[in-house]
């Protein structure tokens, strides 16, 4: 999804130094009313220093955030909601008493029985904070950062801990949220969930922005070849002979190759490169595809080194 509104939240050059670490480097986005922009990044990238900042919770040591145009102020910090990874709720008090609680701090709240809806929380109003599930704690989280009807929402990895049945029920809701004109900040570590859920991607490593763009375009830019798998048992010859017309064609395409337990070969054009197999009468009932996801772009822009 593209924009020419101006942007909703602004960040131009921004900073964060401990001493002679930079957590994060020069780091610019903008984003527009009414889409989920997603910012992924590996552990210790600055994502979550960046979120920090833009929440106004984390001190900036340079650069500028501006809110509608504007710096932030008290406006920016009534107009928020944000549903932290990790939060303790009140305890000896029962999920509907919480809502009421928090309903309550506010001076023009949303609709409490439009929350409940929204985040289907009518079942488990009578249940103690303490005896709720995961998946469940989640969504009275998100109901709490939506209390004061905001018009942008933080979203720190929303989902981690649920089952996918869960998981999907959470995705319906930002959907939902998206439909009715809200802005929402997505970090998560599930690509799936991002490639779901987000109109813009940002990609952050070692501070810096790497990249962004929606999933489809990042996918095209770094990761444009389909890969092909067959088995070790075919000849390498015959497989190299019946697609050999392919690769003077275009650099990228590599030729075959031995990988773990099987060939493989790059190809940007699938039913170009299927023709060929089937013309120098490979067989194809072991055939794996393999189609590049955000998770490929990802990794060819992170690396596959585990992080601390």
């Amino acid at each position: 999804m593209t924009s020419t509104a101006a942007p909703l939240l602004s960040i131009h050059n921004l900073h964060k130094d401990y001493g002679t670490f930079k957590a994060v480097n020069g780091v610019s986005l903008a984003i527009p009313v009414g889409i989920c922009y997603g910012l992924l990044g590996p552990n210790g990238a600055g994502k979550t220093t960046t979120i920090e900042m833009m929440e106004d919770i984390l001190s900036i040591s340079s650069g500028e955030i501006l809110y509608k145009g504007a710096p932030r102020n008290q406006r920016f910090r009534e107009e928020i909601g944000i549903q932290f990874q990790n939060t303790e709720l009140p305890q000896y008090l029962t999920v509907k008493e919480t809502l009421r609680l928090f309903h309550g701090l506010y001076r023009d709240p949303a609709p409490l029985q439009d929350i409940i809806a929204l985040c289907q929380l009518e079942e488990l109003l009578q249940r103690d904070n303490r005896r709720i599930s995961g998946g469940q704690k989640q969504r009275l989280l998100l109901a709490l950062a939506l209390l004061n009807d905001p018009d942008l929402i933080f979203l720190d990895e929303p989902t981690t801990g649920m089952d996918p049945q869960a998981r999907r029920h959470l995705w319906e809701i930002v959907k939902a949220l998206k439909s009715r004109g809200k802005t929402l900040i997505l970090t998560t570590h599930y690509m799936d969930e991002a490639q779901e859920l987000c109109d813009t991607i940002g990609i952050m490593d070692q501070g810096q922005l790497l990249t962004e763009g929606s999933a489809p375009a990042l996918i095209q830019r770094y990761c444009p070849h389909v890969t092909l798998h067959l088995p070790l048992s075919l000849e390498i010859h015959l497989l190299k002979r019946a697609t050999r017309h392919l690769a003077p064609h275009d650099p990228g395409i590599h030729e075959w190759q031995r990988k773990a337990q099987h060939y493989h070969f790059e190809t940007p054009d699938l039913e170009q490169a299927l023709r060929a197999l089937m013309a120098g009468n490979i067989p194809l009932s072991q055939l794996r595809i393999h189609t590049p996801t955000l998770e490929d772009v990802f990794l060819e822009l992170t690396g596959r080194s585990l992080r601390e």
